[in-house]
């Protein structure tokens, strides 16, 4: 390895995120460092041509870990090893988020029993799905001065799916709308049937021999 050799970028996608890479090799460009050895071993205070000698020697790159300390702590490392084992740490840390969508239904305060019933259909659907649900309820002229409406239409939607789902957010006015949002309930794991297991209250029955 080369000591010298220029990134061909400061910054990448890691995992879908832009990171700010650290400065490495000769592109660290102070008089002196603090050396953090490939085994976190403190090395100490050494010249920073010092230090590119000692990453050269064990084929491996200094990397500037502290760039705000005075003055900034370098370590020796392998930067692509080192690069790699993050992106892995990154992509299992987001695979393990829950990643919630807000699905969005519209109503109208007098919407009809065949209507209400496809729509709540699909509310269950994006519910069972795992994601959250945005019911709004849009007014129309004389409509407006009958909240009530909307009230009673979100209240009633809310109990037809309460198996799956809960109200995360109440109903509340938003201009010419009324808004409520509505998110999945997560099920507890279903506990085995005790089936076919004795009773351990029950004393064994003792033989008596002769």
């Amino acid at each position: 390895m080369q000591v010298g050799k220029v990134q061909s970028h400061c910054c990448q996608l890691i995992g879908g995120a832009i990171s700010v890479e650290p400065r490495i090799n000769d592109r660290i460009r102070v008089p002196e460092v603090r050396l953090v050895g490939p085994a976190g071993e403190q090395v100490g205070i050494v010249k920073i041509e010092d230090a590119l000698r000692l990453a050269l020697d064990a084929d491996l790159d200094l990397v500037e870990v502290a760039p705000t300390s005075k003055p900034p702590v370098c370590k020796i490392m392998d930067f692509g090893k080192f690069k790699y084992e993050a992106a892995l740490k990154d992509r299992e840390s987001r695979k393990n988020q829950s990643h919630t969508v807000i699905k969005e239904m519209k109503l109208r305060p007098k919407i009809d029993s065949h209507d209400y019933e496809t729509k709540k259909g699909h509310v269950m659907r994006f519910l069972k799905g795992g994601d959250k649900v945005k019911i709004t309820i849009m007014f129309r002229g004389r409509e407006q001065s009958r909240p009530e409406l909307g009230i009673k239409l979100l209240g009633r939607l809310a109990e037809d799916v309460a198996e799956i789902g809960f109200v995360e957010a109440a109903p509340k006015q938003d201009g010419r709308n009324m808004l409520m949002v509505l998110a999945p309930l997560r099920k507890k794991p279903e506990t085995k049937k005790q089936e076919n297991i004795p009773d351990t209250d029950e004393a064994p029955v003792s033989q008596e021999t002769d």
